[in-house]
């Protein structure tokens, strides 16, 4: 091993580049040594630490896309690097490379870095025998940029930043966490099950499980949504659960619509109500000064209905010009949109804007709890159309186009707003028997039922301070997603799915989430997330075009095959542990969840027949997240989404990595086509035959040229839209830098 010189070999030094080069018999090496041996001589470099960073950097420097396994090289060198740091910590040898496991859990336990639960869950006998599980090997799997990622983020360290996890214990400490409450007969198969499906990459767990499983501090799940009462009392008290999800590590999504308009009056007197924006900025300055422990921004979305009178305000609030006052930099944007309105932008009618207080005084309705049970017909439209002829209700009449004009603006400068498609999500609800969906998550991937959490009463007794809330639904998603590269080519998705829902459901009653009644939602609905990433790597490997009909074929085929076994999975479950408590009258229980899908082939009948038996255990099964930095960590590309390019730099605080598509080769290539010469209408068509499968939604990009005419991205909007698409993503256009999520990540 490269630690063992004591002073500069030659001799000792090729050898074991011959040695880590080994698995890569195409690779220039002798080049390379040549290379990186003059370097070493005239730096007089003789410490590891020097003689590695020289290796990588050099390796690094050779990456192309001709040798792309350079990035494996530079990967096994930083491994002696994280072995030898963590050897050194824990007082072995690193030879070895992996140390004691149970003395790893003590001591990160005694430290406060590790939950005191890994020692009161499982005995020194069990976690010797875990340890056994442990395969150095895999940790040759990753990538250069994937074990970094890796590294920097996710493995524990001290409190000085020294590292004393490795990639494999950290993999285990998930499983263990995940399975604790499993019973003891069974745990540890469920446990080398687990371990086998994070361990081959053919999985990951959500960035806050990734970081959070096993330590003191921070939650698991990945997504919340709030839905705000339009009271002062329900606008602060869910500023402070906001901040309290932030801090812990949550992307939360953040619904407007029943605030009051700009001008609106507030306990009769008219024109006062300022409005969402100032709520807007409140939210702002949350995102940005409660950070997550100085490790990034909190990351907030807020979303607001087409038809609310401030929506031209909220479509300017990203704009780089303009009143600042009036700017929420910081937010993420989404327009929740119903039928009618993309209907009358495709017409060029017209549309009337309406404050909600309003409607709600004028009416004796909430126009926001209705929707279109039917395509072109249903509750929304009629009780519009009310709104519209009531004389007595104010309205703002405005060009239905004027506002889609708008949305597009933003959406070229800043990527944003999302589109959240209201009647089709509320249509394929499972579980519409008890709710509404008002609009999704930070990364428009979540659809759940929402309503907004009431303050009943306050008093005082004996000397304390009672207050009594009706609890809303506070929406709680808990996300992984499968490997498509690994898991398909391998063969491997009956043995994966089960395992991985299973450790989802299980993050449920694991997770100690900071806001009360986000608490009473997650175990009402025990609501999960598995999605997917690498579906460009798929395809490439499939030698399958993106701009095909084949690629489209493939995506139904596929994704309904993911769907039976996670539902399947989620049924077993329930057999085993009992069904999500608001299962009776739902479209699960009901059978409409099928009948809506058109799932009516033998097996599926027979699955309707198991889920009406025994239940769902699981009120919400599938959703495709955007899943960046999980995808990196597995060496993977991300989501549902094309590749940039086939080679690019991946630029941190203080470096640049080099980095190609995975599996680049003389064959994959052709099928690696940038994202922005794609031809979006496929990726529509793709994600259209994907979302019939999928219980909630997909975080679907386009990609378009900054030069891209309006017309253009106009007819890109109507196609998502009739094509059956929930929600739409960001506009990634050429001009405009965007922010990944990185709470979604899965």
């Amino acid at each position: 091993m490269l630690s063992t010189f004591q002073t500069f070999s030659q001799e000792q030094l090729v050898a074991w580049i011959h040695d880590v080069t080994n698995d890569f018999p195409d690779l220039q090496t002798d080049r390379y040594i040549e290379r990186v041996v003059r370097i070493i001589k005239n730096k007089h470099a003789n410490s590891f630490e020097q003689i590695a960073n020289d290796l990588i950097l050099e390796g690094l420097s050779l990456i192309s896309e001709t040798e792309p396994d350079w990035t494996f090289v530079c990967a096994r060198i930083y491994l002696q690097k994280l072995y030898i740091e963590a050897a050194k910590q824990r007082g072995y040898a690193p030879e070895q490379r992996y140390g004691n496991f149970y003395e790893l859990i003590a001591a990160l336990v005694s430290q406060g870095i590790y939950n005191h639960s890994l020692l009161a869950d499982y005995s020194k006998e069990e976690m010797i025998a875990l340890g056994t599980l442990i395969d150095p090997e895999k940790d040759k799997l990753f990538t250069y940029i994937g074990l970094r990622t890796l590294a920097d983020r996710y493995l524990a360290r001290d409190y000085d930043r020294h590292i004393y996890e490795l990639p494999q214990e950290r993999f285990l400490i998930i499983a263990m966490t995940l399975m604790a409450k499993e019973p003891k007969a069974r745990r540890f198969s469920l446990i080398k099950e687990a371990y086998w499906a994070l361990s081959n990459l053919y999985m990951t767990v959500a960035t806050p499980t990734l970081a959070n499983a096993g330590k003191s501090y921070g939650q698991l799940s990945s997504c919340f949504i709030d839905t705000i009462d339009d009271s002062l009392q329900g606008i602060y008290d869910s500023n402070t659960d906001i901040a309290n999800l932030s801090k812990a590590g949550g992307g939360i999504g953040v619904y407007l619509g029943k605030i009051r308009s700009r001008g609106s009056d507030i306990r009769g007197f008219k024109g006062v109500s300022s409005g969402v924006i100032p709520w807007m900025k409140q939210l702002n300055n949350t995102a940005v000064s409660v950070d997550q422990l100085g490790q990034r921004k909190g990351a907030i979305s807020v979303y607001l209905d087409v038809w609310h009178k401030d929506i031209f305000a909220f479509l300017d609030a990203k704009l780089n010009n303009g009143d600042e006052r009036m700017r929420t930099h910081d937010l993420f944007t989404g327009v929740c949109i119903p039928d009618l309105f993309m209907e009358q932008v495709e017409a060029r009618g017209d549309w009337y804007l309406f404050d909600p207080h309003e409607v709600r005084k004028v009416m004796g309705f909430s126009l926001e709890d209705f929707y279109d049970e039917e395509k072109g017909t249903g509750s929304f439209r009629e009780k519009y159309w009310e709104c519209v002829h009531e004389e007595r209700l104010p309205k703002e009449k405005v060009p239905a186009i004027e506002i889609m004009k708008s949305i597009m603006r933003s959406q070229l400068e800043a990527g944003t707003p999302f589109m959240f498609y209201r009647d089709e999500v509320n249509r394929k609800n499972p579980n519409a028997h008890l709710g509404m969906i008002y609009c999704s998550n930070l990364c428009t991937e979540i659809a759940q039922n929402q309503s907004p959490t009431i303050v009943e009463t306050q008093y005082t007794k004996d000397g304390k301070i009672i207050i009594e809330k009706i609890p809303g639904d506070f929406v709680v998603c808990n996300l992984s997603s499968i490997n498509l590269a690994r898991a398909v080519t391998d063969h491997v998705l009956e043995r994966l799915i089960p395992i991985q829902m299973r450790m989802l459901d299980n993050v449920i009653d694991l997770n100690n989430i900071p806001v009360l009644q986000a608490q009473l939602t997650n175990r009402k609905y025990r609501a999960v997330g598995l999605g997917t990433f690498g579906w460009h790597h798929l395809l490439a490997l499939q030698g399958i075009r993106w701009e095909s009909e084949e690629a489209v074929q493939y995506a139904d085929k596929l994704y309904e095959k993911i769907a039976y076994l996670a539902i399947e999975a989620s049924v077993e479950l329930a057999k085993e542990k009992g069904s999500y408590p608001a299962f009776t009258g739902s479209d699960w229980q009901t059978g409409a969840y099928f009948e809506k899908r058109g799932y009516d082939a033998e097996r599926w009948i027979e699955l309707r027949q198991k889920v009406a038996q025994y239940g769902m255990r699981n009120g919400y099964v599938m959703a495709v997240a955007p899943n960046a930095s999980t995808a990196i960590i597995a060496g993977s590309t991300a989501s549902i989404d094309p590749t940039f390019l086939k080679m690019y730099a991946e630029e941190k605080k203080d470096y640049k990595i080099p980095v190609t598509v995975p599996d680049l080769n003389e064959k994959t290539t052709w099928y690696y086509k940038s994202a922005y010469h794609i031809d979006q209408h496929w990726s529509i068509k793709q994600n259209a035959v994907r979302q019939r499968h999928i219980d909630q939604s997909i975080s679907f990009n386009f990609y378009v040229m900054n030069t891209i005419k309006a017309k253009e991205l106009l007819d890109l909007h109507l196609a998502a839209w009739k094509s059956g698409l929930k929600t739409t993503y960001y506009v990634r256009s050429t001009s405009s830098t965007i922010e990944e999520c990185e709470s979604c990540a899965s």
